[in-house]
């Protein structure tokens, strides 16, 4: 009868080992980050700094809102103005937690959110062309909202504002 042996498999040395246990590592530590990324809430722990200094600027007969000044929320029948062709709301229209941004905007800070005062890159091209670099965007608090909402403050070099409820769809220009 002939003897029937298993053939040696070769094994691993202990480099590969070593390799491989690295490379999971590497890619159990990359999922993380991903996963992570996406639950972010962009709060952040320091006040960044302002890119501009706000300005206060004149007021603006274009802008329509409630016959008594009280309503506390952006009118839909907003009047077109200016030249950009964008329809306009007056500050004090704005919900509260706007106006809180636009004061924080205004004092330089501290921001709540990490995001706040990055630049805003207009890549749906509603608001008006500019340089890169021209636009920064800060949240506007969204409560009942478990990340950063939808709401913005966008501000240009020159102190215009424009606030969106709808994440970046459309656009009121603020008008103090």
């Amino acid at each position: 009868m002939v003897a029937l042996s298993r053939p040696k498999l070769p094994q691993a040395g202990l480099g590969q080992r070593i390799a491989t246990i690295a490379l999971l590592l590497l890619a159990l530590i990359a999922a993380i980050a991903l996963l992570s990324r996406g639950s972010d809430d962009g709060r952040s722990s320091g006040p960044a700094p302002s890119p501009f200094t706000a300005q206060s600027y004149g007021s603006d007969t274009s802008a329509s809102g409630g016959s008594d000044g009280s309503s506390s929320s952006p009118s839909s029948s907003q009047a077109r103005g200016g030249e950009d062709g964008l329809a306009t709301v007056r500050l004090s229209q704005l919900p509260r937690q706007a106006r809180e941004t636009v004061a924080l905007i205004d004092d330089g800070g501290p921001y709540p959110y990490r995001r706040d005062g990055v630049v805003f890159g207009n890549r749906e091209r509603i608001l008006p062309r500019q340089a890169p670099g021209w636009y920064h965007e800060y949240t506007v608090s969204t409560p009942g909202s478990s990340d950063r909402g939808a709401r913005r403050i966008v501000t240009g070099k020159d102190g215009t504002m424009y606030f969106t409820d709808d994440h970046y769809e459309t656009f009121r220009r603020v008008v103090r």
